[in-house]
């Protein structure tokens, strides 16, 4: 392991001990402080940002769109850091608390997690995302984004280490990785001698580098092949405006709807309405051989399309026999992120809600939604995809941990 990474993970260890004791109060004027320096650094945070994406050669529209900053952005930015400020303090909360027979008082109270590393790909809002959530959990972030967005993420991490400073703090709460190698990210993934947590945020590969190098316990992320399944109760006025929202509002990103289901008995008048819809969007439509006879400039889809996820304007349709054929076709092929059902029907709406096991399950609404903003938890450092410690949007709560606090008065054990 280099000597570099051995410093980056050394300080980031002496830094979360300060982080982990700042109270609320100061965890909320520095937020709001580096909210401020954002908004008043966005002119230099946009130059930067336009380099990289000068740099950014022969990538898709939808990547460009993740990497590309605008003032708008930056304001979106610094109004998180503002909810993140606003939220409640989750380090010190009373978890659990009871009094054993023999007197002893036993109380669970959540703690910060410590060092939290985050590798991501070109998306600069992740660095104010996840230094804001850090910070207020009170644990010190490593930071490694996509050497595309180097420039802009540097920038901003900068922006939170001068607040950092200006306030008597430690700016190694928050520090980027300038070098973007995957040799480097590698390496990262093994520094369990200071990381406590790794958090990747990107595609396919990114998420199974991380889970099959760490050696550190990772919370797997934002892979998003999101369906949704349209029953033979389906008010067609409710099921375009969620269809086009759902992939058409930012196609680029995890909880964009990448697959439509729909039923036999409605698909021959609905289909058409529905794909024509997606196709004035500039939709790629791709299918099975019955999507394909009911639209006929529908793609022939392969067995890849079915567990694709394009982050593109592409999508992929099934027509199915029933909601059973629809569950069963999720659970072989979704990432567990984010499904929905469009149905005017009570009893298919649970059964949807409680057999697909993914994160997020919808009934008439759009999977664009699954965001920890729309949640209400203000930033979010990624959505898990997993069951063990965190599912769904990650806020606060989901950045810290647990310990016991036992009060006694000279109990021994038998």
């Amino acid at each position: 392991m280099s000597a570099d990474l051995e410093r980056v993970g050394q300080a980031a260890k002496n830094a979360a001990v300060s982080a982990a004791k700042l109270t609320a109060a100061e965890k909320d004027r520095v937020l709001n402080q580096c909210a401020e320096a954002l908004e008043s650094n966005s002119e230099h945070i946009l130059k930067e940002n336009n380099c990289d994406l000068e740099s950014a050669e022969g990538i898709k529209e939808s990547f460009r769109d993740r990497l590309r900053l605008s003032a708008s952005r930056v304001k979106s930015m610094a109004d998180g850091l503002r909810q993140v400020a606003a939220l409640p303090d989750p380090t010190n909360e009373a978890v659990s608390m009871k009094n054993l027979p023999n007197g002893l008082a036993v109380i669970q109270k959540r703690v910060p997690m410590g060092v939290i590393a985050v590798i991501y790909e070109a998306r600069p809002n992740v660095t104010a995302d996840a230094f804001g959530l850090c910070f207020k959990a009170g644990s010190s972030v490593i930071l490694r984004g996509g050497k595309e967005a180097i420039r802009s993420n540097t920038a901003i991490a900068q922006v939170f280490r001068d607040v950092l400073a200006a306030n008597g703090l430690n700016p190694d709460m928050v520090q980027i990785m300038t070098d973007t190698s995957h040799e480097t990210a590698r390496k990262l993934m093994r520094l369990n001698g200071y990381i406590d947590l790794l958090i990747p945020r990107g595609g396919a590969g990114l998420i199974r580098s991380a889970v099959e190098n760490s050696s550190i316990p990772v919370i797997e992320t934002g892979v998003g092949n999101c369906h949704i399944f349209m029953d033979e109760s389906a008010d067609i006025n409710k099921a375009v405006p969620i269809i086009i929202n759902a992939k058409t509002q930012r196609p680029g990103v995890c909880n964009a709807v990448e697959k439509l289901l729909i039923h036999e008995r409605i698909a021959a008048e609905y289909l058409p309405v529905i794909a024509a819809a997606l196709r004035e969007k500039g939709v790629e439509l791709r299918g099975d051989k019955r999507a394909v006879s009911l639209v006929p400039d529908v793609i022939p889809a392969a067995e890849e399309d079915w567990h694709a996820e394009y982050a593109d304007l592409i999508i992929a349709i099934k027509v199915v026999a029933d909601i059973d054929e629809a569950i069963e076709h999720i659970r072989t092929y979704s990432s567990n992120h984010s499904e929905a059902v469009i149905t005017e029907n009570y009893t298919n709406a649970q059964r949807f809600l409680n057999e697909v096991d993914s994160a997020a399950v919808y009934v008439n609404a759009s999977t664009r939604f699954t965001d920890g903003g729309e949640f209400g938890f203000g930033a979010e450092i990624g959505i898990s995809t997993q069951k063990l410690h965190a599912r769904g949007p990650m806020g606060l709560k989901e950045l810290t941990s647990t310990k016991y606090i036992i009060y006694g008065n000279g109990q021994i054990r038998l």
